[in-house]
C-alpha cells in the first residue's frame, strides 16, 4: 500500500496467481501479493510492530482521513506537523521515505523537490484503495506463529543477501529452518529471495536495476510454473 524497502511493487504481476480462498502472508510488510488479490481472505503478521501498527490504522481510516495528511514542502520534517495518532505519524514517515526500511523524519529533495506531486499521488492513491483492506486480519508476531492452514501462502521474508537493512533483518532468521517450514506448508507456498540465496531451490524471474547494483528476483513454488522450464547447461 505505502514505500517500502524491498516491496514488490515492480514484479507482483510475475508471480503465480492465488489457487485458494485464502492468502497468508508470514512476512507482511506492505503486502503487494494481498493487495493485487484483495478480495480473497487474507491474513497478515509481520514482527516489526511499526509495520502493524499502521495497517491497523488504516484499516479503521476514511478516505478523508488520508487525504487531510500534509503535503510536505522542501526542508520541512514530521516535527512540523501535529498527527492525531502515532501511526499516522509513521505512516507518513514512510511516505516521505520512498523505498525507506523505517519510517524517516524529513523528506528528500528527490521527494519534495525533484518529485513535488509524489506524496499527494500517494495519498490519493492509497485512499481510492482503503475499502480492499477493511475485511483482512492483521497480526503481529513470527512467521511461525500462524497455524498451518490450507492456503495460498506467499513468504517474502528479508533476503538471505541484502536483508540485512530491515529493523527485524535476517540475522535472527535461521534459513535452514526456514526453508523446512515453507516446504511443510499446506497449500500452494510461493517464496521470494534472488538468486544468490542458496537455502531453496530459486530459479531466476527478474533481473532488477537498482540505484547501487542489479539483482535478479527468485521464485521457489510447490506448484509449477513457466520459470521451471529453465533449460539446462549441456556438460561436454
Amino acid at each position: 500500500m505505502w514505500s517500502y524497502y524491498g516491496a514488490k511493487t515492480n514484479v507482483i504481476d510475475l508471480y503465480p496467481k492465488p489457487v485458494y480462498d485464502t492468502i497468508i502472508e508470514p512476512f507482511a510488510g506492505t503486502a503487494r501479493y494481498a493487495l493485487k488479490y484483495f478480495e480473497k481472505e487474507v491474513i497478515l503478521i509481520d514482527k516489526y510492530p511499526v509495520i502493524v501498527d499502521i495497517w491497523k490504522w488504516m484499516q479503521q481510516c476514511s478516505p478523508n482521513d488520508i487525504l487531510s495528511l500534509p503535503r510536505f514542502k522542501p526542508y520541512e520534517t514530521l516535527e512540523d506537523y501535529t498527527f492525531d495518532c502515532e501511526a499516522a505519524r509513521l505512516f507518513m514517515g514512510f511516505i516521505i521515505g520512498c523505498g525507506a526500511e523505517r519510517p524517516r523524519i524529513k523528506s528528500s529533495d528527490r521527494i519534495t523537490i525533484q518529485r513535488p506531486n509524489h506524496v499527494n499521488y500517494n495519498l490519493k492513491r492509497i485512499a481510492a484503495n482503503l475499502f480492499k483492506i477493511k475485511h483482512w486480519n492483521i497480526l503481529h508476531g513470527s512467521y511461525d506463529d500462524i497455524e498451518n492452514i490450507t492456503a495460498s501462502w506467499f513468504i517474502d521474508p528479508p533476503y538471505q543477501f541484502g536483508g540485512d537493512a530491515y529493523v527485524m533483518s535476517n540475522k535472527k532468521i535461521c534459513f535452514q529452518n526456514l526453508a523446512e517450514y515453507c516446504k511443510n506448508r499446506n497449500g500452494q507456498v510461493i517464496v521470494c529471495e534472488n538468486t544468490k540465496a542458496d537455502w531453496m531451490d530459486f530459479v531466476p524471474v527478474k533481473m532488477q536495476r537498482g540505484s547501487l547494483f542489479s539483482t535478479t528476483e527468485a521464485i521457489w513454488t510447490n506448484f509449477h510454473t513457466h520459470y521451471n522450464n529453465v533449460q539446462q547447461k549441456l556438460i561436454l
